[in-house]
């Protein structure tokens, strides 16, 4: 058993680098070009312009919290509410139809997602700053 919970802190600290890391890329893009696209998405939803800042929160905060292992549980919890709100605002028509390759086009935020979602029930493991976790 020893050896499976060694397993699962490994496979933890990769999800956490691999969705943390990537979806940090999205963020710094946007710190660096700015959130216009979004800022009439959001306005053409009919919410609040202040809301638009909240991908910062999304694309950057949270990413680095979660690849640190800090709060990752609530980081990862506000990460998967971005990659569905993004899912909801910009690619609702996209979420039952298939690409002409077969596959789904909103893929990549799925992964993001779930990927976010496991890090809800499980913690960030053993290899992170704070670490409590649900097997001890």
């Amino acid at each position: 058993m020893k050896n499976l919970g060694q397993n699962i802190n490994v496979g933890l600290l990769i999800l956490r680098l691999s969705i943390g890391g990537l979806m940090l890329f999205h963020g710094v893009s946007k710190m660096m070009h700015g959130v216009g696209f979004i800022e009439q998405t959001v306005i053409a939803a009919g919410l609040p312009q202040w809301v638009t800042y909240g991908v910062y929160i999304g694309e950057v905060v949270a990413p680095l919290l979660i690849l640190i292992g800090w709060g990752t549980r609530a980081a990862a919890a506000v990460f998967a509410f971005n990659c569905l709100t993004a899912i909801l605002l910009v690619h609702a028509a996209e979420i039952f139809t298939l690409s002409p390759h077969g596959g789904w086009p909103l893929e990549l935020l799925g992964l993001y997602f779930f990927g976010a979602l496991v890090l809800v029930f499980t913690g960030g493991g053993k290899y992170a700053v704070s670490q409590k976790h649900f097997w001890d």
